[in-house]
């Protein structure tokens, strides 16, 4: 599968849908040792006069480890159609099994430090910027710990979108 570089200004889809329904897959690694998951918090935008992607992650996840470790990540989109791929990638841990091969993803090096997956419609490289815990005395809605009623807050990082890859049309 082939990928072509756009500008992030180009990016066609409603981010909305494309995290809050149809999911991504946030990836982080190397070739010979990477991990993924599902997603279904996180935005897009401008920051710091960059644009900037925004992704959330409980540090019970096995992919947190890469996101800590390596200063890159990548957020893969499928526009729905790998809806059970990714349903399983959000269920089961890559540290039990290879998720990737039981949800019949096909991993794609793009560049040395971004995967994408053959069937993804845009991946974004990202360069991690900043990142820091949520913690419950900064919520000022207080409904918002119905999604931590055990406690397991998620970490933010503001990654850079340093590149924007969508898959060509002829693929």
């Amino acid at each position: 599968m082939d990928f072509i570089k756009i500008a992030p200004e180009e990016i066609g889809e409603n981010t909305f849908k494309a995290i809050g329904s149809d999911w991504m897959l946030v990836s982080a690694g190397e070739a010979d040792s990477f991990n993924t998951m599902t997603a279904s918090w996180g935005g897009m935008g401008v920051l710091w006069r960059k644009n900037v992607a925004f992704v959330f992650i409980r540090p019970q996840r096995y992919t947190f480890e890469f996101t800590e470790k390596y200063d890159k990540m990548s957020l893969s989109f499928f526009g729905g159609e790998k809806r059970e791929a990714l349903s399983l990638c959000g269920r089961v841990s890559g540290r039990d099994c290879d998720k990737i091969a039981n949800a019949g993803l096909t991993p794609v090096w793009i560049t040395e430090s971004c995967v994408g997956y053959e069937g993804a419609s845009l991946v974004l490289e990202c360069r991690k910027m900043y990142a820091d815990d949520i913690r419950e005395g900064a919520m000022l809605d207080p409904d918002i710990m119905a999604n931590y009623s055990a406690r397991d807050f998620h970490k933010m990082y503001i990654c850079e979108i340093e590149a924007v890859w969508k898959a060509k049309a002829d693929n």
